[in-house]
Order: structure tokens, then C-alpha cells, then sequence
């Protein structure tokens, strides 16, 4: 063979000879250029590491959404839906909207009726999550011998206490037969600041659903609740709660056995059985489970002088958050 018929045979030692599939792009018929090509086009080949990055991501979060599925799926409960302040429950464009706040957090807030020994109580509740957890106040279901929950759909469960925490005045409830609810998003409450738009959702006066809204008017607010499970009998029985703040007493004697927790204080609306119910930031996350409320009906017959007067408390959603472990647990104190 001449070196002529050589160099005219070339190309064909280079032919493409792999199994070919019919969705593959056909193989170039020479070396492609970049191989060859000048330093300065070097730079395409970042492609590849940019792109097997991008596929690396991707097969991360799939993988992690496939772990907290596979989570649910063994152990049958839902992990607690929890959020920090960056999450929106509400489209960032309607942040701080109040009906588009209570359209989305309503479905995951419950009317709760305790039936005690001596009459029954009337509060509210937080879904945690789809099978049927509710955290609410220790003082709407203490001494409960029956328990009904309401949801925003209307339909009504009964529910046994799983546990309580009466020095935080939380407690922890399971609904029978439940499946499919919607858990409300739990923030943090470490973020929230003064002057923050916030929304209440509870069932005031068994009005279930009711929503207000306001701002956070203090932090950080020592109130004094009773840790006796018959204190709050003697008020009615409708959800309100004797507590002390600042040396004075609230709707009645908290009585001598009591507990002190700090409190974020709101002049969002709240009356009896607003107690158990949501407190929610502007991006629709709970921050805080409302628990003490004044109302000055029960100091005066006046009607002018009835109901909230702006001063409520409710419990960070961070403490709630720190104590479901033992409520889960079925610790009951």
C-alpha cells in the first residue's frame, strides 16, 4: 500500500462502529472539532461538571423527599409539619393577607368540646398531622371524661388524650378514625418581632372558624397560669382560663398551684375558646398556640365593656415544638 492510499484511507479507521439505538443522535462522522480545538474553548467543557452537579441535585432531593415518604410509610405517622420563617404557606405575593391566611391555615384548626365532670369546655385546636394529632391547652382537656373535635369541614371525631404538659399548659390529642387532614405548618417562633402582622383562628364562644388578626404587641411576657385540672370548672367552663400577669389577676384566682411561661403577647381579638387555637405569622405559619386571653365580661355586666380588650397570650410554637417528643410519649404531668 503507497502513502498515498494511506492518508486516502484514513478516515475510515475512525468510523463509528458502536450498536446504534434509534432515539440516540447518529455519531459524527469525524473527531468532533472541540477535542482539537484552542485553549479558549476549553471553557465548554464546564458543561459536564456543571450538568452532572445539576442531575446530582436533582437525585438528591428526589431521594430525600423518597426518605421522609419511606419514613411514613414504615413507621404510619406523618412527621410534624414544621417550617422555619422562610416558608410560605401563602403565595409570597399575598403575604399578610388575611383572607388568603385564613383560606389556607382554617382547614388545620378545630373546634374542641370536653365534656367534664361537673359541665363542659369549649377550645380550639392545631392539626399537626394528617392522621389526626392535635396539640391544644392542657386547660381545655384536663379532667376531660369526653372529648368531640369539629373540623373546619364539619365533620366531628371523637378524640382520647395522648398526653399533657400542664407546666406549659399544652396538651396532646388523637382523633379516632382520621386520615387526610391537613397539618398546620409550624414556624419559628425565635424570628418573630414586635410589630409583626399575625392572625388568630379558633372557635370563640363555640363560633368555629373565627378569624381576627392583629400584630405582636410584646414578647417575651411572664404569665402565670393554674396547673389544676379543676380551676378552670369554676370559670364557666368555656375555655377561658384564670391566669396573672404583671402582679395582677386575670378572670378569676389561678389558685395557689401554678406555673410561669413566657408568653407572646397579641392584640389580635381573643375570647373564650380562642384557648388551643392558632396564632399564625403573615406567611401563614404557626408561631404560637394561644392560651390566656383577657375579657373584661367578667368583671362588669356593662355589654359595652364585654369582650377582648387586646391583651392575649399565646405559648411559642418553639416550646410546643421542644415538648412533642414527651407529649408523644404519653406523659402526662
Amino acid at each position: 500500500m503507497t502513502e498515498s492510499q494511506g492518508a486516502h484511507t484514513q478516515p475510515q479507521q475512525h468510523s463509528y462502529a458502536a450498536p446504534v439505538n434509534p432515539e440516540w443522535p447518529p455519531p459524527p462522522p469525524y473527531e468532533p472539532a472541540m477535542a482539537t480545538a484552542p485553549a479558549p474553548h476549553h471553557r465548554k467543557r464546564n458543561r459536564g461538571p456543571v450538568a452532572l452537579l445539576a442531575a446530582v441535585a436533582i437525585v438528591a432531593a428526589a431521594v430525600g423527599g423518597a426518605t421522609a415518604y419511606g419514613f411514613q410509610e414504615l413507621t404510619g405517622k406523618d412527621p410534624v409539619a414544621s417550617a422555619g420563617t422562610t416558608t410560605h404557606v401563602v403565595p409570597t405575593t399575598k403575604k399578610g393577607d388575611v383572607a388568603a391566611i385564613a383560606a389556607a391555615v382554617s382547614p388545620s384548626v378545630v373546634e374542641i368540646q370536653a365534656t367534664l365532670g361537673s359541665g363542659s369546655s369549649t377550645g380550639s385546636g392545631v392539626i399537626i398531622s394528617s392522621n389526626g394529632e392535635i396539640v391544644t391547652n392542657n386547660h381545655v382537656v384536663s379532667g376531660a371524661q369526653s372529648i368531640k373535635v369539629r373540623t373546619s369541614d364539619g365533620k366531628s371525631y371523637t378524640a382520647g388524650i395522648v398526653g399533657t404538659d400542664s407546666s406549659k399548659d399544652l396538651a396532646l390529642i388523637k382523633l379516632r378514625g382520621a386520615s387526610g387532614l391537613k397539618p398546620a405548618s409550624l414556624g419559628n417562633s425565635s424570628g418573630v418581632q414586635v410589630g409583626d402582622t399575625v392572625v388568630a383562628i379558633g372557635s370563640p364562644e363555640g363560633l368555629t372558624g373565627t378569624v381576627t388578626s392583629g400584630i405582636v404587641s410584646a414578647l417575651n411576657r411572664d404569665v402565670t397560669v393554674s396547673t389544676d385540672e379543676n380551676q378552670g370548672q369554676g370559670q364557666g367552663g368555656d375555655g377561658q382560663w384564670p391566669f396573672e400577669f404583671g402582679g395582677r389577676e386575670f378572670n378569676g384566682d389561678p389558685g395557689s398551684s401554678t406555673t410561669t411561661y413566657k408568653a407572646i403577647q397579641t392584640d389580635a381579638s381573643l375570647n373564650p375558646g380562642n384557648s388551643g387555637g392558632a396564632l399564625i405569622d403573615a406567611s401563614g405559619n404557626v408561631i404560637g398556640i394561644n392560651s390566656a386571653m383577657y375579657s373584661s365580661s367578667r368583671q362588669s355586666s356593662s355589654s359595652s365593656d364585654a369582650g377582648s380588650i387586646g391583651l392575649g397570650f399565646a405559648i411559642p410554637v418553639n416550646t410546643v415544638k421542644s415538648d412533642l417528643a414527651k407529649l408523644r410519649a404519653g406523659d402526662k404531668s
